[in-house]
């Protein structure tokens, strides 16, 4: 505040000591311009009130308001304050509006993604979210951790085709499924039929099929981690491959048998098939969705996740993704296109009853059942 009043202040003496053919008096829209940039509209309003009031001074100083000279400045100035504060009302208002609309869709990333626990089972967890939309702050990608029975806990990260708003729908049919599912049913191949008819029945009721026939679709990777033992299972529906920390090693967990992405109804294509992957204590599974890999540099390069993580050497979930985070941003040097999700899951020793000899497996670390 204390700028534009010494602005007015020293224009206005300045004008009142310069000839009486040098006008100044245009220089005071620089105190309301420049209070816009910090305050509302009353503030910059009672900023346009003081500088009209200064410019009346000086006109009464140098000869009175009955000047063409005097009159034509007076009225410039008043306009051009009373658009200053019209602007800035708009741009107040448009930050309510962005308040609420963030507030909104916050509400609805925490009902729908629900934050995993940061326990579970014998596992640590973390998670991070970045959604393209700026206002949105939620978009199409998901991910869910939930217990299941037989001791084991069932993990699920996914991506709807698009970005924003339009795909929370799909997204919440496949968590709801997940959520639903993954204490209920046996095995991963059973869940993941689950999750295929539940979308496939959502598009059904919902999308223009005949429109858009194949544009609906959801990848995902589905995990059953046992809390006994190193083994772990993994169903792979068209999604990047979750990459496997060890050792100071990183392993990109390839899916020998892909299955197509849920959603693809009625196309012939191979059944979902389970890979199992070995997964001991003080190892980390690091989950992600394309709006990770995918993100270009300004240069137009992709961020390279594996090498990247495998330059980090984390000690935590949590400072896992922070610095993946950091990393990715500046890679970035803007905002994201898509939106990116990530989960990384650790398995702590503590919890682990049994343990089985390490066995070298085939590449990506999986075998096919």
């Amino acid at each position: 505040m204390v700028i534009p009043l010494v602005l007015i202040v020293a224009i206005t003496v300045a004008d009142v000591r310069s000839p009486a053919d040098v006008h100044l008096g245009p220089l005071l829209v620089i105190a309301p311009t420049i209070t816009a940039s910090f305050a509302g509209p009353r503030l910059t309003g009672l900023l346009g009130v003081l500088a009209v009031l200064a410019e009346v001074f000086t006109a009464v100083f140098h000869g009175g308001l009955s000047t063409a000279n005097h009159m034509a400045q007076l009225i410039a100035l008043m306009v051009l304050s009373a658009l200053v504060v019209f602007f800035c009302a708009v741009r107040e208002r448009r930050q309510r509006e962005l308040t609420r609309v963030r507030s909104v869709s916050e509400a609805a990333q925490e009902v729908l993604l629900r934050p995993p626990p940061r326990r579970i089972g014998p596992l640590r967890v973390a998670w991070m979210y970045l959604a393209a939309e700026d206002e949105s702050r939620i978009g199409g990608d998901l991910f869910a951790v939930a217990r299941a029975g037989g001791a084991a806990t069932r993990v699920i990260i996914g991506d709807v085709r698009g970005k924003g708003l339009a795909s929370i729908g799909e997204a919440s049919v496949v968590l709801a499924a997940f959520r639903e599912g993954a204490h209920r049913y046996a095995t991963l191949r059973e869940l993941a039929d689950a999750l295929e008819e539940s979308v496939c029945r959502y598009l059904e009721e919902t999308a223009e099929t005949d429109h858009d026939a194949g544009e609906h679709f959801v990848t995902a990777v589905i995990l059953n981690i046992p809390d006994e033992g190193s083994r772990a299972e993994m169903v792979n529906c068209g999604h990047p491959p979750p990459l496997l920390l060890h050792d100071h090693q990183v392993t990109a967990l390839h899916s020998r048998c892909p299955a197509p992405p849920l959603g693809v109804c009625g196309l012939p294509g191979p059944a979902h098939c389970t890979e199992t992957f070995t997964f001991e204590a003080g190892g980390m599974l690091l989950l992600y969705t394309d709006g990770v890999i995918e993100a270009r540099s300004p240069a137009g390069d992709f961020y390279p996740l594996i090498e990247r993580v495998a330059a980090l050497h984390a000690s935590s979930p949590e400072a896992l993704l922070q610095h993946t985070r950091r990393d990715l941003l500046a890679h970035l040097g803007e905002r994201l296109d898509d939106d990116a999700a990530l989960l990384a899951i650790e398995r702590t020793p503590a919890h682990l009853l049994t343990r089985h000899p390490g066995k070298i497996l085939s590449e990506g670390g999986l075998v096919r059942t």
